[in-house]
């Protein structure tokens, strides 16, 4: 499963640093030690939370102004794959972005809850890629 330093995982849900090690030293995400010792949140975590946060509806707010590009990082929170499709949900912030892609596709990406994925749009269609950190070897 994928781990995330404290900072990267702080990056993804859009908070600082000091406000997720107050929600870790809280209970409300569990964090543990990485290999060169420094603390780490669990990809499948880190996605659970994520989703949390998202359907909280206290961090609903009125958009006044935006401006967003097209590509997204965040966590895959969900695959579900029959024979022929996938279908992928990713969390990206309050965004939920939902991807139907090949199951071939979804496998050769390895895609599994707590990944590290960007969701690439265009139109109505949402691609799923993984940054060159996550891939397999």
């Amino acid at each position: 499963m994928p781990m995330f330093r404290i900072k990267q995982a702080a990056d993804l849900l859009g908070v600082s640093t000091d406000t997720l090690r107050r929600w870790a030293d809280g209970g409300r995400v569990e964090t543990t030690t990485d290999a060169a010792g420094r603390l780490a949140v669990d990809g499948a975590a880190l996605a659970r939370l994520a989703q949390d946060l998202a359907t909280d509806p206290g961090k609903a707010k009125v958009v006044v102004a935006h401006s967003m590009r097209n590509r997204f990082p965040g966590l895959v929170t969900r695959v579900v794959r029959d024979t022929v499709m996938a279908q992928v949900e990713i969390q990206a912030g309050p965004h939920r972005f939902v991807s139907l892609l090949s199951r071939e596709a979804a496998d050769e990406l390895g895609l599994e809850p707590g990944m590290l994925v960007v969701a690439a749009v265009k139109a109505t269609s949402v691609s799923v890629e993984v940054p060159a950190s996550e891939q397999r070897s």
